[in-house]
């Protein structure tokens, strides 16, 4: 039995999973805010998969955790929506745990998650996360790839027009803008507004949701060339919740590619749609991923 455990900004999902991925037991908590709250919250939703699974914690064949920020080290840095500015998590739950505790940012066990989920032959993917924000985690000949500063992966932060619309740091045509759930509700300009239903208003016509919606199919268009480009991976896994969208989501992204690939025999020959899947079901990628870490080789 594996543990996994994702940090999210409003919850946290732990899940204990066998040998073949199959879910045995998960709990879902609130998270606190603030390294003791953090490290509180996911040692209660723990104690919960544990307990009903009769063991103890000590016993996994693994632990990890997903939370957003940069971390390297099992040290997370930035994670502001949660409030920690630096928490040396892997520590902190280690030493409430009694063992060794694997911390990854979430995206990035959200990839070893798909991964393993959809039974693919390959060994170099990217796993482009539509949710509130945009980042992909890169998995290069069967391990994770961070970078040299933990930030590898974080599409979300390229410009592709100086025109478009900016975002909450006043950056002009980032990809977290367009393809993202944050970022279409900043298009649509009401902060209390969903983005579920900007979308559904485009399905039914409204102009400007329409509009956005273009923007959608451009911003994740644009996001698997740049992985495809900058990484060559073999395929590229969609997930996240605008994923929702279905057929609609992956028609649109596909027309775009297929206009650059009539436009450039380049294009073309990366095959991009073909390289191109959408993560089907409504599993938790990233606390799965999490049980998972460190055994990205296997």
């Amino acid at each position: 039995m594996r543990i996994g455990v994702d940090i999210g900004g409003t919850k946290i999902d732990a899940v204990a999973v066998d040998e073949r991925l199959q879910i045995l037991q998960r709990h879902r908590v609130p998270v606190e805010r603030g390294p003791e709250g953090v490290v509180r919250s996911a040692q209660a939703a723990v104690e919960v998969v544990t307990r009903k699974c009769a063991v103890d914690v000590r016993d996994a064949l693994s632990v990890g955790v997903g939370i957003p920020g940069a971390v390297r080290g099992g040290v997370v840095r930035h994670a502001l929506n949660l409030d920690l500015v630096e928490l040396d998590l892997a520590r902190a739950l280690g030493d409430a745990w009694g063992r060794p505790v694997q911390v990854e940012n979430d995206v990035n066990a959200a990839a070893v998650g798909a991964w393993r989920l959809v039974g693919t032959d390959a060994r170099s993917v990217a796993y482009l996360n539509l949710g509130t924000g945009l980042a992909a985690g890169i998995i290069l000949d069967g391990q994770l790839w961070r970078g040299s500063r933990g930030t590898s992966g974080e599409v979300g932060q390229i410009s592709v027009d100086p025109r478009g619309p900016v975002d909450a740091e006043g950056n002009p045509g980032g990809l977290e803008t367009y393809a993202s759930g944050s970022g279409i509700v900043r298009q649509w300009g009401d902060p209390t507004a969903d983005a579920r239903d900007i979308l559904a208003l485009a399905a039914k016509g409204d102009p400007r949701a329409v509009e956005i919606r273009e923007r959608l199919f451009l911003g994740v268009a644009h996001s698997i060339r740049v992985l495809v480009l900058a990484y060559d991976v073999e395929e590229v896994i969609v997930g996240g919740g605008l994923t929702g969208l279905g057929d609609v989501l992956l028609d649109g992204t596909a027309k775009v590619l297929k206009d650059w690939a009539d436009g450039s025999r380049f294009i073309a020959s990366l095959e991009l749609a073909r390289r191109t899947r959408i993560l089907e079901g409504h599993r938790p990628v990233a606390a799965m991923g999490a049980a998972l870490l460190g055994v990205t080789n296997g």
